[in-house]
């Protein structure tokens, strides 16, 4: 039975680990929280409590990774303004222990937010080009691990992230002044985000970047105001007198390579 660790079993991470079980696969699931051990526990997840930047993380990585064959790196950075966190050096923290557990195979959960905020299409082969912190952050971090030659890092970026009780237009329903109506929307349902780490395990394609977002692009205004009319919610009201600018995030390769199919359109 192969073995899999997540580190960082949160929104994504639990169901995805649950998924792997459904599978058929042994799953190591860490939190940085002692009372969620047990919920991971009960789900037949082996529980470990990590916390990068701990004195005692060496001893908790050697258990969090002894006998997995795919380490998945599910930790988002917590940056609000620049210089708060250092997103790259707890990546590079991660190495020796990668090494050291003969790990060969990395998925790590990166962000779209790594391509400049313009008006085009971006396909993976778009140069990144991050024109904020968290995302020039979430870069340096990608490098990290791709660039180290022990093991294949396949990195996906994930557009907007909603499913189940989460969903943007909660955050936007009634308010004013929103700018770029016209600007595409770049989400991605919980359901394809683990449907698409299922296929780049399950056909072992490692080495490589993919963008995970759904295939259709709808205006901003166009989609948030369908999804406020659907859940009842107020209308939000866009800012028409500033032109629009958002980029077209492009997700062939993940149809073309992995043969997926999405689920949410």
């Amino acid at each position: 039975m192969t073995q899999i660790s997540i580190l960082g079993c949160g929104w994504l991470g639990l169901p995805l680990a649950k998924a792997l079980l459904k599978k058929g696969f042994a799953v190591k699931g860490s939190t940085t929280t002692f009372d969620k051990l047990e919920t991971l526990k009960k789900e037949g997840i082996d529980p470990h409590q990590i916390a990068l930047g701990d004195s005692l993380l060496a001893d908790a990585m050697q258990h969090f990774l002894e006998g997995s064959e795919v380490l998945i790196i599910n930790i988002p950075p917590s940056i609000i303004t620049a210089g708060s966190d250092n997103y790259p050096a707890k990546m590079q923290q991660l190495i020796p222990h990668i090494e050291k557990a003969g790990i060969q195979k990395v998925l790590f959960v990166s962000a779209t937010s790594v391509y400049a905020d313009e008006d085009k299409e971006v396909p993976e082969t778009t140069p990144a080009n991050p024109d904020t912190e968290s995302g020039r952050q979430i870069l340096d971090a990608e490098k990290v691990l791709q660039t180290n030659p022990n093991f294949k890092t396949t990195v996906l970026r994930l557009g907007g992230l909603f499913g189940e009780e989460r969903h943007p237009i909660k955050y936007l329903a009634g308010r004013e002044n929103i700018a770029n109506p016209n600007a595409p929307i770049n989400l991605i349902h919980l359901d394809d985000c683990i449907g698409i780490s299922l296929a780049i395990i399950d056909k072992e394609v490692w080495g490589e970047v993919f963008n995970g977002v759904m295939p259709n692009h709808p205006t901003r205004e166009e989609y948030y105001c369908s999804q406020a009319k659907a859940m009842g919610l107020p209308l939000p009201k866009f800012n028409h007198s500033v032109p629009s600018v958002g980029k077209t995030i492009v997700t062939d390769k993940v149809v073309n390579v992995l043969g997926y199919t999405f689920s949410r359109v």
